[in-house]
């Protein structure tokens, strides 16, 4: 066998995780998302909370546990922030109804 066959069992090494990767940038779709939702529950513009939606889905999937720093904000509390402006744009349209007056 030549010496750079993947099936080679001598080639073989112990796989192990690294101590950790430190992430210096900001994630500008997260915090774009957190903005969006903010912008919604001050101007109740319920059209602004589906991109905050879907920067806070981004974020979520994007997500890399092991590059974080340790005590940095996960992205699931921005997904729960975005969701929740969501349900509090569109709740007065199930909630509120109006009544003719006699």
């Amino acid at each position: 066998m030549s010496n750079d066959d993947p099936r080679d069992a001598s080639l073989e090494t112990k796989f192990v995780f690294p101590n950790t990767w430190y992430r210096d940038d900001a994630d500008s779709l997260s915090t774009s998302g957190v903005f969006f939702s903010g912008l919604v529950m001050v101007t109740r513009n319920r059209y602004l909370a589906w991109p905050g939606v879907l920067f806070a889905l981004n974020s979520t999937i994007n997500q890399h546990a092991l590059r974080a720093k340790e005590g940095s904000g996960g992205a699931l509390g921005n997904l729960a922030l975005s969701v929740m402006a969501l349900l509090a744009s569109y709740l007065p349209y199930v909630t509120v109804t109006a009544k003719p007056s006699s």
